[in-house]
């Protein structure tokens, strides 16, 4: 099972409206997009797709949307987390898996539980989740971290625990994650910027956003680097890396969904209390999208 998740995922954004309903023709165009750009796999509702601003109800339809046009041509994982156990464990009750291969289960957030109370947590929800389960530590977001002690405890001890995608920005933590792991633990980029280095000690991939706008050319240094093609990926990676840099600037998914504007894919449109970027940013981001998009129609 861990085999699917390998290479590139995309935490893939949820198109608003003007009116601030989800907007499923451009989410079916953006789908399609990220599919033809050869991604390996789709995140649906993540932090990229502002899971923490949508109802139940919306929830369940994006995750019926997503697994409908996907329509099995690559994995789709669903962004499953909180930090209420007993509702996270309710919620997977509630869902239907049909379609959906594993789960990414954020770090509990707020509480700033104990490493015995992130164990215990991802325990419950493993032995209560049908599919895989994809850790997600997120420290900048949750205000925890889950050491490399507790992730691999948690992976020595629970089958269906696959995986972790690791945003702490902490490459030793992910050294010592990547040295000690069973062999089928997959070791997932949660930064972009970080990620070629990452597979080069060893990492498997990447859950991108940047690959929302440009998943061949993302898709296609990711590739290189899991064949040991480093020399051919870091050109792709100096490419992209202004461009990464950029859509960050002014919080993320508001950086990436003004990139996705102006290629056409979509609206900029955000959910309260995030808002679009700044004229600063939003003329950096322009710069980059023009440079990047004339360097793919110069290679084809």
């Amino acid at each position: 099972m861990s085999e699917l998740f390998k290479g590139t995922g995309v935490a893939i954004i949820t198109p608003f409206h003007d009116s601030g309903n989800i907007d499923f023709g451009s989410f079916e165009k953006i789908i399609e997009h990220i599919i033809g750009g050869g991604v390996n796999y789709i995140v649906a509702l993540g932090t990229t797709g502002e899971s923490v601003t949508l109802s139940r109800d919306e929830k369940v339809a994006v995750f019926e949307f997503v697994v409908e046009i996907v329509n099995k041509r690559v994995p789709v994982i669903a962004g499953l987390g909180g930090n209420n156990t007993q509702e996270v464990i309710n919620t997977i009750k509630a869902t239907s898996f049909d379609g959906i291969d594993a789960i990414l289960s954020v770090c509990p957030y707020y509480n700033k539980p104990q490493q015995k109370g992130l164990y215990s947590h991802y325990k419950a929800i493993a032995g209560a989740c049908p599919v895989p389960v994809i850790l997600y530590n997120v420290p900048g977001r949750t205000s925890m971290n889950i050491s490399a002690e507790t992730t691999l405890k948690l992976a020595g001890d629970f089958n269906n625990i696959i995986g972790i995608k690791e945003a702490s920005g902490n490459l030793l933590q992910c050294m010592e994650i990547i040295k000690d792991k069973p062999q089928d633990f997959l070791l997932i980029s949660g930064d972009d910027a970080l990620t070629l280095p990452l597979i080069a000690l060893g990492a498997d991939g990447v859950i991108s956003v940047v690959a929302n706008a440009f998943p061949l050319q993302f898709s296609d240094m990711i590739n290189l680097c899991l064949k040991g093609k480093f020399a051919k990926a870091r050109t792709l990676h100096f490419d992209l890396l202004r461009f990464m840099n950029a859509i960050f600037m002014d919080g993320n998914p508001s950086g990436i969904k003004a990139a996705m504007e102006m290629i056409g894919l979509c609206k900029s449109n955000v959910r309260l209390p995030l808002v679009k970027v700044n004229k600063n940013v939003h003329s950096i981001i322009a710069e980059q999208v023009e440079i990047l998009l004339k360097n793919q129609v110069e290679i084809n």
